[in-house]
């Protein structure tokens, strides 16, 4: 073969292994290819769906090329709690969004009366804070005149809302739950039919205006044979307030005065605490009167 012949034939081989070279994909540059491809669709979801996370991460050729997908975290749920105000200045009323008594009261004065109630019990650790009361959809907090509530109530507001967001029981048990509950206007065998009457305008009407500022009210017995008084404690916001005698007087007396002739008055039943503390004020309405009247 001739020297011309031999370097053409040179010329070719080399041009068609340089073609073949140019057609020549590498297998890991495949792979991360595919894998870029598939990142990209993973990730076009429908807006609307919830999102989920694709990460790919360089891989040597043995080990597998697929993307590793990671969940987003679980949203957390927000709550909304509204407040109202009441006739009395040092209770507010809290209302969650959601069921808390769902049927019944109850009401915690002191830290070993909340025991019962994890909620409860958080509450009155606030300082400032001396009553905790449950309503059928809302939760009333009373303080002492001492502490604002613009200091308190945020506490009072972070308390509430990880409680009823974490879904814990109101009470330790159902038990402690059914006793915690008014058992006053519940009409029995024994009782007469004014007594039942007055139980049943009791439940129906006058408790269902009261709750609505926050308050309650309990039924603690009527003098049949006698005055023909019937007598009631006033619980919650209610507790102390200074309208409460009017709510007594205009309210709740004259409407059993009006449908039940027997009913001759009511009268409201303290607790030892609320006793001193009207007598109390009693002797410094006296004190004030006599510095008036010798003053010229």
């Amino acid at each position: 073969m001739s020297l011309a012949s031999c370097a053409r034939n040179m010329l070719v081989s080399s041009s068609k292994a340089s073609s073949r070279r140019r057609n020549i994909v590498c297998p890991q540059s495949a792979s991360l290819l595919l894998r870029s491809r598939s990142v990209s669709m993973s990730c076009w979801r429908n807006p609307l769906q919830r999102h989920s996370y694709a990460t790919a991460t360089p891989t040597s050729p043995g080990l597998s090329s697929r993307p590793t997908i990671r969940q987003a975290p679980p949203l957390t749920r927000s709550m909304f709690i509204q407040t109202e105000s009441t006739p009395n200045d040092d209770s507010l009323k809290f209302i969650p969004g959601v069921s808390v008594m769902g049927e019944g009261t109850a009401e915690f004065l002191d830290t070993r009366a909340a025991l019962v109630s994890p909620l409860a019990i958080r509450l009155m650790g606030v300082e400032g804070v001396k009553a905790v009361f449950y309503g059928p959809d809302f939760v009333t907090v009373s303080k002492d005149s001492e502490h604002p509530w613009a200091v308190i109530k945020p506490e009072i507001y972070s308390t509430l809302m990880e409680h009823f967001s974490s879904g814990q029981a109101l009470f330790r048990s159902q038990e402690e739950r059914d006793n915690a509950g008014p058992q006053d206007t519940r009409i029995l065998d024994t009782d007469s039919e004014t007594v039942a009457m007055i139980k049943e305008l009791l439940e129906t009407r006058v408790r269902p205006a009261i709750m609505e500022d926050g308050g309650d009210i309990e039924y603690r017995g009527f003098d049949e044979n006698g005055s023909g008084l019937v007598k009631v404690k006033l619980k919650g916001s209610c507790r102390g307030c200074d309208s409460s005698t009017v709510t007594l007087k205009s309210g709740i007396e004259r409407m059993l005065m009006h449908y039940i002739p027997e009913v001759k008055g009511v009268e409201q039943v303290l607790d030892q605490e609320e006793q001193i503390a009207l007598n109390e004020f009693n002797k410094l309405e006296q004190k004030l009167e006599t510095q008036q009247g010798s003053s010229p």
